[in-house]
């Protein structure tokens, strides 16, 4: 999400307000290109923290944004190579997501272009932002008509992650690398007008309401601000949680869990293989289950739960769709648990 230090409209204490309001219990704001210091902490009862989302402003056409968290210090200066602009984030013990890996241009304007990520191949980033709403509604945009329409009746251009992304996602892990994902809202609060037509486009709020990171913490947020940054950076640095459409239903309570007779692992986690692995899916409501293995579907169900053994190595995810609005629609995209 962005501030008028960027590209945005609103600043965070007017972005916490909104998260607070729409149920959120921490946000990361990350302008375009500047590490603002001095505004992280609880605000309205939401914890604020301060990353950066990188690329090189002088590349045309446009590529490769990388999302930073926990860096601390401005990196963009490192923009103009990104593979050291990834080392240089781990050295300052940040972690660094791909932003909108896999994205389209919108038909309506040339500022619209297509941000995909370019520079390939690369290592050591933590993971890749697998759905970006903003990016899907951008796409949505094919002409004028379409615009207007998408601008009345947002929810209506939300489906799911892109195909691409998923399928760069299990290429990864085919390559057997750890790589995690996230969800955001990439929210700008951006201002559209047609004529006497004026309204905001998706405003803060109603993008907080729509597809948000989960994380499983530690334990609870304590409201020490140090502790509870601690326990999210953690989190995120090994992709414990999973990404959810909660426009579409409230994702609470999903879980995804393995076994291998000894020992338990939840998403992020690794387990050794010593014989059969059992997996379990849990859904806070009926839905249509697919769980994958290296991006090959390996069972699949309908309704609130999932069972499944099998001694296939790899990194297992889930995938949970639902009907919504008269449309099939992405609800649930786990992290994987790593089986090696």
């Amino acid at each position: 999400m962005h501030t008028p230090y960027s590209d945005g409209e609103a600043y965070h204490d007017e972005i916490a307000t909104a998260a607070s309001r729409a149920g959120i219990d921490a946000v990361i704001v990350t302008d375009h290109n500047v590490h603002v210091r001095g505004l992280e902490g609880y605000q309205h009862g939401v914890l604020v923290l301060v990353g950066e989302e990188v690329h090189n402003p002088r590349r045309r056409p446009q590529a490769s944004h990388c999302l930073i968290y926990g860096a601390e210090v401005e990196m963009a200066p490192y923009a103009a190579h990104p593979q050291n602009l990834i080392r240089q984030v781990s050295e300052c013990g940040g972690i660094a997501y791909l932003a909108h890996p896999v994205e389209f241009a919108s038909g309506i304007s040339l500022e619209n272009e297509d941000f995909s990520w370019k520079d390939w191949p690369l290592q050591g980033f933590t993971g890749i932002e697998i759905w970006n709403v903003m990016s899907e509604f951008k796409a949505r945009l094919w002409n004028w008509p379409a615009a207007v329409f998408f601008a009345l009746f947002p929810s209506l251009a939300m489906r799911g992650p892109f195909p691409g992304a998923l399928r760069l996602w299990d290429s990864l892990h085919a390559e057997g690398r750890r790589v995690a994902a996230v969800g955001n809202s990439d929210a700008h609060g951006t201002h559209f007008g047609i004529g006497a037509l004026k309204l905001t486009v998706l405003p803060y709020e109603y993008l907080f309401r729509c597809v948000n990171t989960h994380l499983l913490i530690e334990k609870p947020l304590t409201r020490d601000f140090e502790t509870d940054k601690r326990l999210l950076l953690n989190a995120l640095r090994v992709g414990r949680g999973f990404v959810g459409c909660d426009m579409a239903g409230d994702t609470r309570g999903f879980r995804f869990v393995a076994s291998n007779g000894v020992d338990r692992a939840e998403m992020g986690d690794e387990l050794r293989r010593t014989g059969m692995i059992r997996y379990k899916v849990t859904c806070p409501r009926a839905a249509s289950i697919r769980l994958l293995c290296n991006g090959k579907l390996m069972a699949q169900a309908s309704g609130d739960s999932l069972d499944f053994q099998s001694l296939e190595m790899g990194a297992w995810r889930v995938e949970v769709y639902r009907r919504w609005r008269g449309r099939r629609i992405g609800w649930i995209f786990s992290n994987p648990i790593y089986a090696r």
